[in-house]
């Protein structure tokens, strides 16, 4: 869970620097939402979830 947080904080960030350099309209992020609300609750979810949860943990793996 914590890791979902912090993309959902890491994709929120780079929302509004996109949103304030003008990057990015209000209109495609609303876009962009509803589509992540629509895959989180298709059926290829789980799929996406252990995607991101098996590169975390190579991620998390890595000593520098």
């Amino acid at each position: 869970m914590a890791i979902s947080i912090s993309v959902v904080l890491l994709l929120l960030i780079l929302a509004a620097i996109f949103l304030r350099n003008g990057g990015l309209k209000v209109s495609h992020a609303l876009v962009c939402a509803l589509l992540g609300f629509y895959l989180a609750s298709s059926s290829i979810a789980p799929t996406i979830h252990s995607g991101f949860t098996a590169t975390a943990d190579i991620v998390g793996s890595l000593r520098p």
